[in-house]
């Protein structure tokens, strides 16, 4: 039997806000366990929560983002469950009423692009966290994240392939990251996913039964965690077993999912409308303002970079995936001087090629490169110019890249790495080369003329790479078709 998979994703999104979204204690990530709990955040009695109204700007900018209607008024709701990280026995979060309902995101997969549908998208407090690997028998609590903002984005059960389903989640974390409402730091639990997973016979309208696979923490892990739980799941099936409705765990070193607990329904968590908060009421002037102060988004900024600065798509698209990295490419173009159209493919071969390998090599981000926009921008257009060569160019990189000179004409001038123009001494390089490769020139003479890219390398070879090689070339064919 064919089988097909059905998959939605709901994702934790952590708001940068500096406090808690009913407290005034700190978000900061790394202090000392329980150091930054409040009364509210451990719910001794008598205290009362109190909205942060940042997480409600931050919510709506998020809404507005994904074309979704912003609620007029919405509700926070009691969600009940019972784990030792969660202090008040209930999580404050939104059910009936959530701020943003509907959305899309699209995404484009091995060519084809596709919309995927947003539900809602609803705020809540994060709960703090259970510890158990420094401790032998006992579980330690940290109750530091709870109260934490977050904004828990649920899709429509829209992907049908792993691969669709990372491209969202990666497309979901460059919006959330350019709107400057998340840090996006997927290590430090910033934008945490959840996969919810079903297979059924293909062409089928009925949904199968689905597991949720719960906090994975990488877009790979997220693509291997899908892929594993849908060969599990025809496996069940297939063998004459029934897919149980559960919560799973990703184990990355076995590469495999397993089960956590039996996964509840709604009317297990007994949602009511939480009685210490009044409904969050927004206006449309609130909603046109924060609309008016919308940075400019992935898919506007991908479309401008074709337009203005002559990327194909998949330039544009990989320059724009961070706004760091996009806002590093226009400083390095801005840098380089001249036409934006003629320095903006330059400007791109050199970042996602030299310098993303050596920032990758090192494992830090463009945020942290070495290499200033204004050094790369000197850089390139000393390669425009005829100053130095491409080739020349990359031990110029290297030196910046090691701290080794301000700029690129300091390097140049420093280590006498100028391109040579004199035809003079050009010509005595070319003269030497021919005299001294005969059948490689006999080759050329017998019509094999692609051997002249071999008879230019002996030349800049010669050189040390410095002989400009387009006028070696020039005078390299004009030499042999003299002859």
């Amino acid at each position: 039997m064919n089988w097909e998979a059905v998959i939605g994703l709901e994702v934790h999104i952590q708001l940068a806000t500096q406090s808690k979204i009913f407290s005034t204690a700190p978000t900061a990530y790394g202090a000392a366990p329980n150091a930054q709990a409040s009364a509210v955040d451990i719910a001794l009695p008598g205290v009362l929560p109190v909205i942060n109204a940042g997480v409600i700007r931050m919510a709506t900018r998020f809404g507005l983002a994904i074309d979704a209607t912003i609620a007029p008024r919405s509700v926070f709701a009691r969600k009940h469950y019972f784990y030792p990280d969660l202090p008040k026995g209930y999580q404050i979060s939104q059910y009936e009423l959530p701020i943003v309902a509907g959305g899309h995101l699209d995404i484009t997969v091995a060519g084809r692009d596709k919309r995927v549908g947003i539900t809602r998208a609803h705020l809540e407090e994060d709960a703090g966290k259970s510890l158990h690997e420094a401790y032998e028998r006992e579980t330690g609590i940290d109750l530091n994240r709870a109260g934490t903002p977050l904004v828990e984005c649920v899709s429509e059960p829209d992907m049908t392939s792993a691969a669709e389903a990372a491209a969202y989640a990666r497309k979901l974390h460059s919006l959330v990251t350019y709107l400057g409402i998340c840090d996006g730091n997927m290590a430090e639990g910033s934008f945490r996913i959840d996969a919810n997973v079903s297979v059924r016979p293909a062409g089928s309208v009925e949904f199968g039964t689905r597991t949720e696979t719960k906090n994975v923490n990488s877009f790979r892990f997220l693509e291997k965690a899908i892929d594993f739980e849908i060969e599990r799941q025809i496996d069940v099936l297939e063998s004459g077993g029934t897919v149980v409705q559960e919560t799973r765990l990703y184990d990355p070193e076995a590469d495999e999912t397993r089960s956590m607990r039996s996964k509840e329904e709604a009317h297990d968590y007994r949602y009511f409308p939480d009685p210490d908060l009044l409904p969050v009421a927004i206006d449309a002037d609130f909603i046109e303002a924060e609309r008016a102060d919308l940075p400019e988004l992935p898919d506007a900024k991908r479309a401008r970079f074709v337009a203005d600065y002559g990327l194909g798509d998949d330039d544009a698209a990989a320059l724009t995936q961070s706004r760091v990295l996009a806002d590093y490419f226009e400083a390095t173009v801005a840098a380089a001087g001249g036409d934006a159209a003629s320095q903006g493919k330059p400007a791109a071969n050199w970042i996602m090629g030299d310098l993303s390998g050596a920032l990758n090599r090192e494992g830090r981000g463009v945020d942290a490169s070495p290499v200033s926009p204004s050094q790369l921008g000197g850089l390139i257009a000393r390669v425009a110019d005829g100053t130095i060569s491409g080739k020349i160019g990359k031990e110029v990189f290297e030196a910046l890249f090691a701290g080794e000179g301000e700029s690129a004409d300091a390097i140049i001038e420093a280590r006498g790495l100028r391109q040579i123009t004199d035809t003079g001494a050009i010509e005595g390089y070319v003269d030497q080369v021919i005299a001294d490769n005969p059948d490689q020139v006999q080759q050329y003479l017998d019509g094999k003329t692609k051997i002249v890219g071999y008879l230019v390398g002996q030349v800049m070879k010669a050189s040390q790479g410095k002989a400009n090689p387009k006028d070696v070339n020039r005078m390299l064919v004009a030499k042999l078709d003299a002859l």
